[in-house]
């Protein structure tokens, strides 16, 4: 895929998952109970903390959909974030039976937020989102 086009579905992207982390969060504690998004046993004021922070970053991440190119090192925060943060909701899922649905639910979105905007993000000398 040409540069240009990967920037302009960066662009995209940035915007989908930023309004989709400040409405799709709030939205997911109506999912609570839902084992593929919660903790269990249910820890609403963990999740609710995890909750704020998503809707900031989205706030953030909406605001980078204007100009990637000037906010590579939040793009960089959020593509290994997510992939760290999905890794580790696995290696516990794995481990703890009751965090098994997780498999289905948020360690698979989360891992793929990461994975599309690696794959979106144009590379050239000037971004430092790598872990090199």
């Amino acid at each position: 895929m040409q540069q240009e086009t990967k920037l302009k579905y960066l662009k995209i992207c940035l915007y989908g998952f930023g309004v989709f982390f400040i409405l799709g969060t709030p939205a997911m504690m109506v999912l609570f109970g839902n084992p593929g998004f919660t903790w269990m046993p249910a820890q609403p004021e963990y999740e609710l903390m995890i909750v704020g922070l998503y809707m900031t970053w989205g706030i953030f991440l909406v605001r980078a959909a204007k100009d990637p190119m000037a906010n590579t090192s939040l793009i960089g925060f959020t593509i290994w974030g997510n992939i760290v943060h999905s890794g580790i909701m696995l290696a516990e899922a794995i481990v703890d039976k009751t965090e098994h649905a997780n498999m289905v639910g948020d360690i698979p979105g989360l891992f793929l937020v990461g994975v599309v905007l690696w794959y979106l993000m144009p590379k050239s000398d000037s971004t430092h989102y790598s872990a090199e």
